[in-house]
């Protein structure tokens, strides 16, 4: 079984001041998303977008991101506590960031960013979704060296298992209610588990990634790289939730499904119809 390296999540210490790799990965990505736009426009890629729009854009994104990942972790994950503690949500360094809600916050920022240049919704969309999935890499990336979202529990002798130490908690918990987990438990000090955040780093990101790239290189309807987007970012996170661990404060809810899960079928069944509309006009 292989075991967490346990990073220090703090990547440079300059006095007083902090830089975690979180915040670094989050930083990767912005970077990456302005330098794959301006090659697209400098491409020929896409017709009528200057280099120049890319920094306001970047500004637009980079809000969404931020205000929409944590509202959305508020309402979606903890709004009882968060209601009872309000002055508790501005704690962003604490954790506590939800794709889904930073998706949503992204899309409303897109919308204004057209309210500003007069362009149109989806033409928007289209331009941004293949620079997105990168970034989403480099986010699970920085889940994995915080040691934290780790996957579900497996069998030790499977190559990919993976013993996190910040898990040592939850494995004690959990391996009390279950006889071979607690064989596992007392043997490795830690349960086996799953990459759960290389798995999504992988599906969500770089295969993503390579998916949208690829569809956006010949000219496509507006709307249709946009609907891709929504079915694959849906359908990947989908499958990589049966490896993850759900939150412990919400469990699996209807049909066995996690939040994370309930979360993406929407994507999906908005990205098939947006792609079967576009697709006969």
């Amino acid at each position: 079984m292989l075991v967490h390296p346990h990073f220090n999540p703090i990547a440079i210490k300059l006095g007083p001041l902090a830089v975690h790799w979180y915040g670094l990965m989050y930083l990767l990505a912005f970077v990456l998303f302005l330098l794959l736009g301006r090659y697209r426009i400098k491409h020929g890629k896409l017709p009528g977008w200057r280099v120049e729009e890319m920094d306001d854009l970047l500004f637009y994104g980079v809000l969404g991101v931020i205000l929409g990942g944590r509202l959305g972790y508020v309402l979606f994950y903890k709004p009882d506590f968060y209601f009872a503690h309000p002055l508790d949500m501005l704690k962003v360094w604490e954790g506590g960031m939800a794709f889904h809600g930073g998706f949503l916050g992204v899309l409303f920022a897109m919308w204004l960013f057209g309210r500003k240049t007069g362009r149109r919704f989806f033409e928007i969309t289209d331009f941004i979704a293949p620079l997105v999935p990168i970034g989403l890499a480099f986010g699970r990336i920085g889940n994995f060296i915080n040691g934290e979202l780790w996957g579900r529990v497996t069998t030790p002798d499977s190559w990919w298992a993976m013993g996190f130490w910040s898990a040592k908690d939850a494995d004690s918990l959990a391996s009390a209610g279950n006889q071979q987990w607690q064989e596992w438990f007392l043997q490795y000090n830690m349960l086996p588990r799953h990459p759960s955040q290389l798995y999504q780093a992988l599906l969500e990101g770089v295969l993503l990634f390579v998916i949208l790239w690829l569809y956006s290189a010949r000219p496509r309807k507006v709307g249709q790289v946009s609907a891709v987007f929504l079915i694959g970012y849906g359908a990947f996170r989908f499958i990589a939730e049966f490896a993850r661990e759900p939150d412990n404060f919400l469990g699996l809810l209807a049909l066995n499904l996690s939040m994370g899960q309930w979360l993406s079928l929407p994507m999906i069944v908005i990205g098939a119809h947006l792609l079967w509309r576009t697709s006969r006009k």
